[in-house]
């Protein structure tokens, strides 16, 4: 009799275990209003994972519960088919259709511009990105203001509404108080560009950008030429046989080429920008100061940087690290 009793006590435990998690599953999976039918934004950043999708989505106000919700996802074998992007999404929907909402594809694309391409290489990356011409972006873009940066651009952008959000965050980043400070030093706004330009082809670590735009300005202070490789670089342009734009190993007939980027031949700065530099750069250029004690600088073959105070010390660089 004990032993029947006790089954019935597990019995009705487990019963309503069940039918408490049944409550549990069907009340997260409601709208949280299915009165309120506004569309609001909701944007899922690349690589995001669906618990941190589950807990945006229940701080926003879209889901009653987040564990409820990647339940749902789960019996729904749609995680895989989530899209990174931005969404309209209302309040009025069930965590099912929210789910299957989010693998539609989104409002936007995310585009990704990093530090140092110039514009063709810009131009080849919104085509494939965006699908947009790149010879209508090229027709518009200036060299050396397309910030580098992840955006969300409006999947029926045009080049001119790209350009213009690229240019807006580049004048955001590149402040007044920047362009004040350069200017005590010197340097106008382009020239800062420019410079820090050079610097994102030629600092290849961090740790090297300081003191690399130290030596460019005291170069340019003194009137030495500044021989930057990476300058020879871009006015070859396009290599097909490298299927790059940055040619790998100038020759000493490359270092000749007729050009005024080419700053092996010409005195001061290229006449514009060579690539598009991001903050640190631009950073770099503001706070240089030409009383730096080297006037010169290598790269070895790890890309390390080794500089020399005068041309007996770079000699000697060239001849340990580069020969």
């Amino acid at each position: 009799m004990k032993s029947k009793s006790k089954r019935i006590v597990v019995s009705t435990v487990l019963l309503l275990f069940l039918l408490g998690g049944f409550a549990f599953y069907f009340e997260g999976s409601l709208p949280v209003d299915k009165n309120d039918t506004q569309n609001r934004i909701f944007v899922i950043p690349p690589g995001q994972g669906l618990n941190a999708i589950a807990r945006d989505l229940e701080k926003d106000g879209f889901i009653r519960n987040k564990i409820v919700f990647i339940l749902v996802v789960k019996q729904l074998g749609i995680e895989k088919n989530i899209q990174a992007g931005d969404y309209r999404l209302q309040r009025s929907l069930s965590a099912t259709d929210l789910a299957k909402s989010l693998t539609k594809g989104s409002l936007d694309a995310w585009f990704t511009v990093i530090e140092g391409l110039r514009n063709e290489e810009v131009a080849d990356q919104v085509t494939k990105d965006l699908g947009i011409p790149s010879a209508d972006f090229l027709a518009e873009a200036q060299q050396g203001y397309l910030f580098p940066d992840t955006y969300l651009i409006p999947k029926d952008a045009t080049s001119e509404t790209v350009l213009s959000i690229m240019r807006n965050n580049f004048d955001a980043k590149f402040t007044p108080e920047m362009k004040a400070k350069a200017l005590k030093n010197g340097l106008t706004a382009n020239e800062v560009v420019i410079l820090a330009s050079l610097i994102e082809k030629e600092a290849l670590f961090d740790e090297d950008r300081q003191e690399i735009a130290n030596i460019m300005l005291r170069r340019l202070k003194e009137g030495h030429k500044l021989q930057i490789d990476a300058t020879v670089q871009y006015a070859l342009g396009y290599q097909p046989a490298e299927k790059r734009w940055w040619k790998k190993s100038l020759t000493l007939e490359d270092l000749k080429f007729n050009s005024p980027y080419n700053t092996y031949l010409i005195s001061g700065l290229p006449p514009t920008p060579i690539s598009n530099p991001g903050k640190a750069s631009l950073d770099a250029v503001v706070n240089a100061s030409a009383d730096t004690p080297y006037l010169f600088y290598i790269h070895d073959s790890k890309g390390r940087t080794h500089y020399a105070r005068n041309l007996a010390e770079h000699q000697r660089n060239i001849d340990k690290y580069l020969q």
